[in-house]
């Protein structure tokens, strides 16, 4: 029932769109990716239900996790989500840990005497780890990735580790250049105010906000973090102070702000145009990448 009603407002959405387009106004432009796809099932469960709202949107895989095989299986069954490296250096959740693709000991400056990453940028920084052995690894993620079969367009970062310090920022571009991929946020994009922060509550009535007050003069883009509040999910604890407690009703409500019918139909009142990287790739071009530090983003 509530698919069926997403589908409606689409219509419309595509429709009042359409119409508009002729008027000759801007339109603002808003760009959602959802970060964390194929960490777990629960978040690959939320990505199904995203993808049945059909509305576009940009999937960031994290190669490195479990799950990310049935990610996979997923998004080849869809292949209008634009797909992207969620390049990840951390595994912050207690009980539930990951490593690098090539291994603990072809990285070992990169983990924990476990094998595992550290669950922050500073302990990840603490242990010293070399260019080299980030370079091999971030290397590896998108081998895997393109291993696939998988059209990937871009890579983006996990808790912004892999783009923390300069000289591991240019390997990020270095790799994205060698492997034809687009970088998030390097395409002029201005980030809104994520839902992340907002209590469970509040977050439907921000995204709300949001898109009622949209920049129609800049590309806007909206970084999510969905999931299912399932028993897996709630297991997870963030190992950082700065984490959410009751994780997983946060990435639930996310994912349900994103998919009520009150999102769709306000896009389609404020002629929101939803875009996707492979947009901002075929026309801005990947040689016109811009570095955000040069323009401010810290």
């Amino acid at each position: 029932m509530i698919r069926a009603i997403v589908r409606i407002f689409l219509i419309y959405f595509v429709v009042t769109s359409f119409i508009f387009s002729q008027v000759g106004e801007a339109r603002p432009e808003l760009l959602i990716r959802c970060d964390d796809i194929g960490m777990s099932h629960a978040m690959n469960l939320a990505l199904e239900e995203m993808i049945q709202t059909n509305l576009p949107f940009s999937a960031s895989v994290m190669f490195t996790c479990p799950w990310y095989q049935e990610a996979v299986e997923i998004l080849k069954d869809n292949p209008q989500v634009v797909i992207g490296i969620h390049l990840t250096l951390n595994a912050e959740w207690k009980n539930y840990r990951w490593g690098p693709v090539l291994g603990k000991e072809a990285v070992p400056s990169l983990v924990d005497s476990c094998g595992y990453f550290f669950p922050s940028r500073a302990t990840f920084h603490a242990n010293n780890p070399t260019v080299e052995d980030i370079e091999k690894e971030l290397r590896a993620q998108i081998e895997r990735a393109v291993s696939t079969g998988l059209d990937i367009k871009y890579v983006d970062y996990h808790m912004s580790t892999a783009v923390d310090k300069p000289e591991h920022r240019k390997i990020v571009e270095q790799l994205a250049q060698e492997y034809n991929l687009g970088i998030s946020r390097y395409f002029g994009e201005v980030d809104l105010e994520s839902m992340y922060k907002y209590p469970v509550e509040e977050k439907r009535s921000h995204l709300l906000e949001l898109i009622a007050d949209l920049n129609s003069d800049q590309i806007n883009l909206l970084v999510c973090h969905i999931g299912k509040d399932t028993p897996e999910m709630q297991a997870l604890i963030d190992l950082n102070t700065f984490g959410l407690k009751q994780m997983s009703q946060h990435r639930q409500s996310e994912l349900e702000a994103l998919t009520d019918s009150s999102f769709a139909k306000l896009l389609g009142q404020k002629q929101v145009k939803l875009i996707t990287y492979d947009t901002l790739i075929d026309r801005i071009g990947l040689s016109k990448m811009i570095s955000p530090v040069s323009t401010g983003y810290k």
